[in-house]
Parts: structure tokens; C-alpha cells; sequence
């Protein structure tokens, strides 16, 4: 009897005991430190329905910007050379991408985000009765350079 009380003090102090001396000692020691004279505000936030990434290339810029576009507005068919990733902060936007000769339709409402790739052909409209508001982020902007590129339509999106 008297083994099996140390064999089972060990096996507590080794699955309880010490993994929790671990993360208080962890807590204490790397507690974060308080913000001084900061204030961050978000913008807005979405949840991202795009597959895959975007890519950022060092030593170019990075563009933010809020877009406002009123019922039935449109931001006319344009490409960004390094993408944009879109958060719609409110309202809604339809986004038309023009993929060879065909065109693909999306909505997105407010609290969704999404990306747009390089190079991508692409129309945005508000489909809808209120303001839509959207931020951007466009990165690999070459330096200095155009987040946007305007496009002729290239008419695959007929009434567009």
C-alpha cells in the first residue's frame, strides 16, 4: 500500500499539478502590457466568404479607402493591380466579375467580406434602396501608382 501511494501522488502531480504550475507561471510572466495614450478604432469588420489569399509584395504601397455608393450608383468596371480585400460596412453590393465571356454575379451584404484578385475585371452596384459603405485595402500598389485601373466594359454583363 505504501508504493501505491507515491506511485499515485507522481502520476497526479505530473498530469495536474505541474502542466497548471505551467500555465499560471506562463500567465504571470508573459502578462501583456497596457496600451499608453492609444486609441484604436475599428472601421469595420466582415467575414470573409473568398477561398484562398491575396498577396502582399514587400516594397510596395498599401492603399486604404472608404467607398460610398448610393442606390443604383455603380463604381463602373476597373482591375486593381495588386487585388483589394473589401469589408461592406453597410448596405448592400452586387459585384459583377467579367470571366472571359462570362459573368459571375455576387451580393454582398453588410458584415461580409471578400477579396478581389489581381488583375480581376469587375463592376460594383448598389442594388439597393440605402447607401452602401465599403473599405478597402489594396495592397502591392506599385509605388506612388494607381490603386485602380477604370476598364472599358467588356460586355459580358449585359444591362451592366
Amino acid at each position: 500500500m505504501s508504493k501505491l501511494a507515491p506511485r499515485w501522488a507522481r502520476v497526479a502531480f505530473v498530469t495536474v499539478l505541474a502542466p497548471a504550475a505551467i500555465v499560471w507561471v506562463t500567465m504571470v510572466s508573459g502578462a501583456a502590457t497596457p496600451a499608453v495614450n492609444t486609441t484604436s478604432t475599428p472601421l469595420a469588420r466582415g467575414t470573409d466568404l473568398s477561398p484562398g489569399t491575396i498577396p502582399f509584395d514587400q516594397g510596395t504601397d498599401v492603399v486604404l479607402t472608404m467607398v460610398s455608393i448610393g442606390p443604383g450608383g455603380s463604381t463602373g468596371w476597373h482591375l486593381h493591380p495588386g487585388g483589394a480585400i473589401v469589408v461592406v460596412k453597410a448596405g448592400n453590393v452586387t459585384l459583377y466579375r467579367s470571366v472571359g465571356s462570362q459573368c459571375e454575379t455576387t451580393v454582398y451584404t453588410a458584415g461580409q467580406a471578400f477579396i478581389e484578385r489581381p488583375g480581376e475585371l469587375h463592376d460594383a452596384v448598389n442594388t439597393g434602396t440605402t447607401m452602401a459603405v465599403v473599405y478597402v485595402t489594396f495592397p502591392s500598389v506599385p509605388v506612388g501608382g494607381a490603386a485602380r485601373i477604370d476598364a472599358p466594359d467588356p460586355g459580358s454583363c449585359p444591362g451592366i
